[in-house]
């Protein structure tokens, strides 16, 4: 159990430092680890949801549809939250990229 827990986490921080880079597959399969526990991730449908949109926003078609598909199951308050955090994580990578 314990390194199945290490390996989600290091699945979800590799993945996050990929993400800041640029990479869409990372930010979609970010979204799938949030909406369906992969690697011992608990499910979390506002971050499922902002990794979607994410990666929605860069043109994954697949992340379009994911996206679409956990919103039924969220209330319209859960999806303004999801919205604010990828505004957020986006204003803090632009941040940190004219701070370089």
């Amino acid at each position: 159990m314990a390194n199945s827990l290490k390996a989600g986490m290091f699945l979800i921080e590799s993945r996050m430092a990929d993400a800041a880079m640029g990479d869409v597959e990372a930010l979609y399969e970010l979204g799938v680890a949030y909406s369906t526990g992969t690697g011992g991730v608990e499910i979390d449908f506002i971050e499922a949801h902002k990794w979607f949109n994410l990666a929605a926003l860069n043109g994954n078609v697949q992340a379009q549809e994911c996206r679409a598909d956990i919103a039924e199951d969220m209330t319209a308050r859960e999806i303004a939250e999801a919205q604010r955090q990828a505004r957020a994580w986006l204003a803090d990578i632009a941040e940190r990229r004219h701070a370089a």
